[in-house]
């Protein structure tokens, strides 16, 4: 009875995984060709959905390399204490998953330049020409990547050469746990960069609803709909990526357990919602996309109801 409710939980976790990296690769895909189509047919393409653009090819190439990672962790679980294997799976899942985040840390910077007003000359500054910062930002970004890659190097050759004085799975588990440590920190630099957005576009609300009252004008301006309508997306992305975050952080600790019971397909469902639900809720969050959505939605149901009146 144990091992039938063990069985059937597992098959759920892995069942819930596997939707979440479908929806992941099928709303990343639909951001990407909404902004393309609508690139072409405009001729020219805004800031913001650059940026969305640029989130959206990432996230897909970052689900793609967990699915990779996933198959060959279940077809071959022996490839992954091969050295050039867990280098190109770690390097791959590092590079996706560092665009991924920091596109979405540009789309926090974004919003909370173009929503806040502040009378700080260098904040004017920044805020006139944010798309430069933006820019500035992803340059930073890619130096960080670099130091990210660089550690990942070295550790997968001392792991290499641990290989050859001590075979075993417990080695390879234990380099997986030290990347996975190593991936921990790094994620923690555009998180506390979103989370200062976050607490600037609350005290710069804060501030403009304070000025209204005194000012005795309705709460529901564009200005407090604007601040709203950014929070919502930073609050979503910290959200999400600080569950990701802890997830990484947990398997890290517990991966001596990873492969004897069910934690690991656990940790990941919750991981995995990351670059899955964040997307999804920017499509929610986003007028254009939202709009686009809809329109596939009823499409889709136009086509099921043409196909059931012509049947049998």
């Amino acid at each position: 009875m144990v091992v039938t409710m063990r069985a059937a939980l597992r098959l759920m976790l892995i069942s819930t995984v596997s939707l979440e990296l479908i929806i992941g690769i099928l709303a990343n895909v639909f951001i990407a060709l909404v902004n393309i189509i609508d690139w072409i047919k405009r001729g020219k393409i805004s800031a913001v959905d650059k940026i969305y653009m640029g989130l959206a090819i990432s996230r897909t190439a970052f689900v793609l390399s967990l699915i990779t990672g996933f198959l060959i962790a279940f077809l071959d679980p022996a490839s992954l204490g091969i050295g050039i294997m867990i280098r190109l799976l770690t390097i791959s899942w590092t590079v996706t998953n560092h665009f991924s985040v920091w596109f979405a840390t540009c789309l926090s910077i974004f919003y909370f330049l173009k929503i806040t007003n502040f009378s700080n000359t260098v904040f004017l500054a920044l805020k006139w020409k944010v798309k430069k910062v933006v820019s500035v930002t992803l340059v930073v970004s890619l130096i960080i990547l670099f130091i990210n890659v660089i550690v990942i190097h070295i550790y997968t050759d001392r792991f290499q050469v641990n290989m050859v004085q001590k075979c075993g799975a417990n080695n390879t588990l234990r380099a997986y746990g030290l990347f996975l440590s190593i991936s921990t920190v790094f994620t923690f630099i555009p998180f506390t960069t979103s989370l200062t957005m976050f607490l600037l576009l609350i005290f710069s609300l804060w501030r403009h609803l304070k000025t209204m009252h005194h000012n005795a004008t309705g709460s529901r301006d564009v200005s407090t709909v604007a601040h709203i309508k950014g929070l919502q997306t930073v609050v979503a992305f910290l959200l999400l990526y600080t569950v990701f975050a802890m997830s990484l952080f947990s398997q890290s600790l517990s991966i001596d357990a990873q492969h004897t019971n069910l934690l690991s397909h656990f940790l990941r469902c919750i991981g995995v919602a990351f670059p899955s639900g964040h997307s999804c809720a920017l499509i929610l969050g986003n007028n254009k996309l939202r709009q686009a959505s809809l329109s596939v939605i009823f499409w889709l149901r136009c086509k099921y109801k043409h196909t059931e009146n012509q049947g049998p």
